[in-house]
């Protein structure tokens, strides 16, 4: 469900109305038209008395009382106040602040102003704001229970006891968060994060590397996608199964070939940096010390059973993702 605001769900944030972002939104968005007109009957609905006019002499801007609706050349703004000199408005949930003068040349001179009472509100408010503060802690019981059984996993597993350990479920977090944006990248989802982190050694080097074929291993599997389901599956047999670890000290070690072709790749052939493959990669070799300053690569060699079973599960978690991925990526470009 929808939760970001809107320049209606602003404006009635604005005027004090109750109401709710998510009931709000939907209203808006099944607008046909965005007009002031359309505003007028959305007001009206929520029991606030409204009238719009259209303004010919825009001197007379200054006698309005803030809050209001105007429409400009960029589209519909709420006007929060207005001295004789500058003019600050809501746009897309930003306050913006410009001259007195330069908002009468972008405005339009329509406006809509509104006159919210102590009846003025949401129909039917208590429900939806019962339902969404639901919504809402759904998230928060999500969290808690994540965290809960992290703590409890971490801490029965004695993997606190030791600091290689300690230091292998940071590693694997930060993993699992790299190569997620990198599967974001790849299914072209928007990310203000990865975005940052990918601009850090070379602007667009991320989406020029996604864009290759060498991103795909075999051509079937994104390299984000092998990546993700390395981190989560390390992550989780630590967590489960603390005595896989020399198992996954050897897995490790079978990565390391592909890191120094990925940057012998990145240097020579593609010519482009992809920031966060180069933090992948460098995560990989950091646990590899880990490994071995903890000791665990001294009886890793044995190739036991636990080595097979992990293969497996990195297996299985590729299939999986390559099969629910695309439906994200599906739903990005509806």
């Amino acid at each position: 469900m929808k939760t970001d605001s809107t320049v209606f769900s602003d404006f009635l944030t604005e005027l004090g109305v109750p109401h709710t972002v998510c009931y709000s939104n939907k209203l808006f968005d099944e607008m046909p038209f965005k007009s002031l007109f359309g505003f007028s009957k959305l007001l009206s609905k929520y029991g606030i008395p409204n009238e719009g006019y259209r303004i010919s002499d825009k001197d007379e801007l200054s006698k309005l009382m803030p809050p209001f609706l105007a429409q400009t050349v960029g589209g519909f703004v709420i006007v929060k106040s207005i001295d004789d000199k500058s003019v600050c408005y809501l746009t897309e949930g930003v306050d913006e602040t410009t001259s007195l003068d330069e908002f009468k040349r972008l405005w339009s001179g329509f406006v809509l102003l509104a006159y919210p009472d102590a009846r003025s509100a949401e129909p039917d408010y208590e429900t939806h704001h019962r339902e969404e503060i639901f919504i809402h802690s759904k998230k928060w019981i999500l969290t808690a229970g994540v965290l809960s059984l992290f703590t409890y996993f971490f801490v029965s597993g004695g993997l606190y006891r030791h600091i290689s350990t300690v230091l292998l479920i940071l590693l694997n977090i930060l993993g699992v968060f790299l190569t997620y944006l990198l599967v974001q990248k790849s299914l072209k989802i928007a990310n203000a994060t990865a975005d940052h982190v990918c601009g850090i050694l070379e602007e667009g080097g991320c989406d020029s590397i996604l864009e290759m074929k060498a991103s795909k291993f075999f051509g079937l599997f994104g390299w984000s996608e092998v990546g993700f389901a390395y981190f989560t599956v390390s992550l989780l047999s630590l967590l489960l199964f603390p005595n896989s670890i020399e198992a996954l000290a050897l897995c490790n070690v079978f990565c390391l070939p592909f890191t120094i072709w990925s940057i012998w790749y990145q240097k020579f052939r593609a010519r482009v940096w992809c920031t966060l493959c180069v933090c992948v990669q460098c995560t990989l070799w950091l646990m590899f010390f880990c490994f071995l300053i903890g000791g665990w690569l001294k009886t890793a060699f044995h190739f036991s059973i636990e080595f097979f079973i992990l293969g497996i599960a990195y297996v299985t978690a590729l299939m999986a993702y390559n099969k629910i991925l695309p439906l994200f990526d599906k739903s990005n470009n509806v």
